[in-house]
């Protein structure tokens, strides 16, 4: 079992940055495909980005975040980041960090172990 916590989260103008941290609890870290997700108000959870495990060689990201986020991992702090630079209003959600074992996916079902989430706004 592996427990997540988010943090990072805030109010940014747009064309700002911020960079979110996903804290994993166990010593299996670094076993674990980890991914982003993030839900507006009114919309479905959408896959953002995703990181293999291991040393974190395979990335995927959603193409309205490609070029402006970036998805990293450090195995020795269990934490994996989402650095979210050239925000927009859109990019305004609720974003939680999960994991999965097994291989790289973009499908939230497969993602068994969530965080409680981190607000990100971004104003015009």
């Amino acid at each position: 079992q592996v427990q997540l916590v988010e943090s990072g989260g805030g109010l940014v103008q747009a064309g700002g940055s911020l960079r979110l941290s996903c804290a994993a609890s166990g010593r299996t870290f670094s076993s674990y495909t980890m991914g982003w997700f993030r839900q507006a108000p009114g919309k479905e959870r959408e896959f953002v980005a995703a990181v293999s495990s291991g040393s974190g060689g395979n990335v995927y990201y959603a193409d309205s975040v490609k070029g402006r986020f970036t998805i990293s991992r450090d195995n020795v702090k269990n934490t994996v980041y989402l650095q979210m630079n050239s925000l927009k209003p859109e990019d305004t959600a609720a974003y939680y960090c999960a994991a999965r074992l097994g291989t790289t996916t973009t499908r939230e079902g497969l993602y068994l172990h969530w965080g409680q989430g981190t607000q990100v706004t971004v104003s015009s």
